[in-house]
């Protein structure tokens, strides 16, 4: 289902676009853009996360979500799916989704990083995500070596730590230690050939990027 090309859309506009064309689609200000698959080696890393921390957590408050649960940024109005989510407790869903398919409250977020979105989930799109109350931390996990950034949330702002080679990832906010031996299980190792940016959805229009609102 297509869209008509607009310049600007609103979040209830952006919500039926998302249900109906079929793809996954990031929001802002307006704005709308398709969010492109990943890598098998970004695939696999995502999957043994899930089932790691799913593991890990089965029996306490806390509930692991794959990729197709739609974040708010309430702050920003970024809308967007991370790789995985954590929400402890229960769901709190966005009051401008009647649908009560957005949440507003993960704990810890994911992202595996890609070579054509790298920058964006290392800069803009993780100023954004500091910006939610409820959020402890934010993992970047890399795909062309075993390396994890932990931003961690302390009192005054954040905090980052890197786990590499044969370390631990650690995650005081939920009480565990995931060795990187784990998240990178079966992965045979990334493409080094780098790829172009994905074309603009066919369903909005695509304006440049600019600096979230602090």
């Amino acid at each position: 289902m297509i869209a008509p090309a607009r310049q600007r859309f609103t979040f209830l506009e952006y919500l039926w676009l998302d249900q109906n064309s079929g793809l996954r689609h990031e929001y802002l200000d307006g704005h709308v853009w398709a969010m492109a698959g990943g890598s098998p080696d970004h695939a696999a890393i995502a999957a043994n996360l899930i089932a790691l921390l799913g593991a890990l957590l089965r029996e306490g408050p806390c509930r692991v979500f794959t990729a197709d649960l739609r974040i708010r940024v309430v702050a920003t109005g970024l809308g967007t799916y991370p790789d995985l989510s954590v929400v402890c407790g229960a769901l709190e869903a966005d009051p401008e989704d009647p649908r009560g398919h957005t949440v507003t409250n993960p704990k810890v977020l994911v992202e595996v990083l890609s070579p054509s979105t790298e920058d964006y989930d290392r800069g803009e799109k993780l100023a954004h995500y500091k910006q939610i109350p409820s959020l402890e931390a934010v993992l970047l996990v890399a795909q062309e070596e075993r390396r994890v950034e932990i931003w961690r949330r302390i009192r005054g702002g954040w905090t980052l730590d890197v786990a590499h080679g044969r370390d631990l990832v650690a995650l005081p906010s939920l009480q565990l230690r995931l060795p990187l031996a784990e998240i990178y299980r079966g992965v045979e190792g990334p493409s080094r050939e780098r790829v172009s940016p994905p074309a603009p959805a066919a369903t909005a229009r695509v304006r440049p990027r600019k600096r979230p609102r602090r």
